[in-house]
């Protein structure tokens, strides 16, 4: 996973925008707070299965991203299978920045 990416991620926890853990990201996702979940590549079956369910409830965008639970629990500085972006300009970039890794 590109090292930019997970730096990224780390602002944005910084920033104080990122909800961390499955369900205070299901929590967000139904204040609407969420703009963008983004999991683990080796994220449990069952979490992921109740992530992809509200965040297709409550019309939030999910990506898996190719990093473990360990990286990206590095780069946010807690313990996350799960986390997600609460603010849209950050959930953009974040956006783009994986777009642009998957084409390299």
């Amino acid at each position: 996973m590109n090292s930019k990416i997970l730096g990224f991620l780390g602002l944005i926890r910084r920033a104080g925008k990122l909800t961390i853990g499955c369900d205070p990201v299901v929590d967000s996702m139904s204040k609407g707070s969420a703009k963008l979940v983004v999991m683990a590549s080796d994220i449990s079956p069952n979490t992921k299965k109740i992530v992809l369910k509200n965040a297709e409830e409550y019309n939030v965008h999910s990506i898996v991203i190719k990093s473990s639970k360990q990286e990206l629990s590095a780069a946010v500085g807690k313990t996350a299978a799960v986390v997600s972006v609460d603010d849209e300009g950050f959930a953009g970039s974040l956006e783009k920045k994986l777009a642009d890794d998957k084409e390299e």
